[in-house]
């Protein structure tokens, strides 16, 4: 597992990125909000698949939480588009972190350089824009929303 320096109650790193509908996302126009930060290494691969899809299932639970999932990965908006038709995912923002390259990935750490992609990763921000949540995981292994879930239902 990896170990990154951002740690809970540290200010989360501003970014803009576009979705998959070619729509900029700021982190800091969501303020007031929770934000779950979903990092995934690519689009097309079946974990990613299934962590992607838990957002859009429990989209109903985070709008009832003041929570916005976002779904972040190196892919270019033009692949996020064509997979989000693919899995029929709606409502929930695939945001591309492609240009320049993990950039976003970068400021939070999760940058793997050998690979050009992130790690797996879900970081919870809270309405005043500090990571609340912080948790890494193997590239191999699916997040775990009901923790997710069980945080911001909390609070």
């Amino acid at each position: 597992m990896r170990d990154i320096k951002i740690k809970t109650g540290d200010t989360a790193p501003d970014f803009t990125l576009k979705n998959q509908n070619d729509k900029e996302i700021s982190l800091s126009s969501l303020k007031g909000k929770k934000v779950l930060l979903s990092f995934h290494p690519l689009a097309w691969t079946s974990v990613c698949e299934i962590q992607m899809k838990t957002l859009e299932i429990k989209r109903k639970i985070f709008e009832e939480s003041n929570t916005v999932a976002l779904g972040v990965s190196v892919d270019s908006v033009p692949c996020k588009k064509a997979w989000a038709k693919h899995m029929e995912i709606i409502n929930t923002d695939l945001v591309s972190d492609f240009w320049p390259h993990g950039d976003v990935a970068k400021k939070y750490d999760l940058f793997i350089e050998k690979a050009g992609i992130s790690g797996r990763a879900n970081i919870l921000v809270n309405e005043q824009g500090k990571v609340d949540l912080l948790k890494v995981y193997e590239i191999w292994e699916i997040p775990d929303i009901e923790e997710i879930v069980k945080v911001i239902q909390k609070k």
